[in-house]
């Protein structure tokens, strides 16, 4: 093998691919990355036991072939190379890599024990890398970071015709997003309800903003994504989401909205008196919020305007963290919507009457 290629479009090559590689695994190959030079140009591609990455970059092949090697070794060096032109090429045992007077060798991993990579699921359709992108990331924040419960981890992807809804829980708060895609053939295609890990879809979909459409590929194990040149696929988490819909719906309740830049700086203001669990708490009236932290001599408060519409005046209370991020998922709206049962009990935020995204966060045990 032997190929010329620039180095910024190696080094991004060779990152989106390593992105997957295990950070331990009893079959060293899999730590390693596969590079296939042909006619068309250079191809990357890493893969474990739960995942899989590859693309596709043009380059100058001299002489075709492949090779397996050390993955986050040749990130490494990617890293480092000067912004040249580089030449990749096969000697002996090695692969030389050469950029400007950087040389650098690397040891072959041997090629008939690298697994073959994963076919890629079924293509469903095709879903914008920007709305899907900023949807994932809405959601992510309120999944689940135990691995003892596996289904928590993950983000609940399901299809409905036109409709692709995006839902998370840690048991704390519950965020749910929907959104529109193109699916292939119509109506004829089923409707389809998975859970997919949640760092594993936030990684892909960040990969995909701003370039346009990608097509989604699906079946029961896996799920896939492919644009220009990039195709990466995970294996889906058994089990199902808990279901939100009666959780959501709050029935009689008051409503409070305030605007959400002021009160997220609020809250990261009154929140330095807090340790541990301690709360944040919002008391609503008809003309304005209080904020309030801290027990004993270690207090903060803060006022805002705001209006209450269906109850005089009501009281909850939050982690910091958990608020903080609800009112980060609705990054953009000029004004959040607090739909509140009652001290104590769950609240639902959402930045619109007819919202595409609603997160729910468990209130706690107010302040004495």
């Amino acid at each position: 093998m032997e190929i010329r290629i620039d180095s910024s479009a190696l080094t991004d090559a060779v990152a989106w691919a390593a992105r997957v590689l295990p950070a331990r695994s009893p079959m060293p190959v899999l730590g390693g990355l596969l590079l296939e030079a042909t006619g068309s140009g250079l191809r990357v591609s890493g893969l474990d036991h739960e995942a899989s990455a590859q693309v596709e970059v043009a380059a100058d092949v001299s002489a075709p072939g492949r090779v397996l090697v050390l993955g986050r070794r040749l990130l490494d060096i990617c890293k480092v190379l000067p912004r040249a032109e580089v030449e990749l090429a096969v000697e002996g045992s090695r692969l030389a890599v050469a950029s400007g007077d950087a040389r650098f060798g690397l040891s072959l991993l041997p090629l008939d024990d690298y697994p073959a990579p994963p076919a890629l699921p079924e293509v469903r359709g095709r879903v914008d890398g920007d709305a899907f992108a900023a949807a994932v990331a809405q959601v992510a924040v309120a999944a689940g970071r135990d691995d003892a419960l596996p289904v928590l981890t993950g983000i609940r992807l399901a299809l409905d015709g036109a409709t692709m809804t995006l839902a998370a829980t840690d048991r704390y708060r519950y965020a749910v997003r929907t959104l529109e895609w193109a699916p292939d053939d119509g109506a004829s295609r089923p409707a389809a309800d998975v859970v997919v890990p949640a760092r594993r879809l936030t990684e892909i979909a960040r990969s995909l903003a701003g370039a346009g459409a990608a097509r989604l590929a699906l079946d029961s194990g896996s799920i896939g994504f492919e644009r220009d040149g990039l195709r990466t696929t995970t294996r889906l988490i058994d089990g199902r989401l808990p279901r939100h819909d009666k959780l959501f719906a709050l029935g009689d309740h008051a409503l409070a909205i305030t605007e959400r830049a002021p009160l997220a700086e609020a809250v990261k203001r009154v929140a330095v008196v807090t340790e541990g669990d301690s709360p944040v708490q919002l008391t609503f009236t008809p003309t304005g919020v209080h904020l309030q932290a801290g027990y004993e001599d270690d207090v903060a408060s803060q006022r805002l305007p705001a209006t209450l519409t269906g109850a005089e005046s009501t009281t909850v209370a939050f982690n910091p963290a958990y608020l903080l991020d609800a009112l980060g998922s609705l990054a953009g709206a000029p004004e959040v919507r607090f739909h509140l049962l009652g001290p104590g009990q769950r609240a639902l935020l959402t930045d619109a009457p007819e919202p595409s995204h609603r997160h729910l966060l468990m209130s706690v045990k107010a302040l004495p």
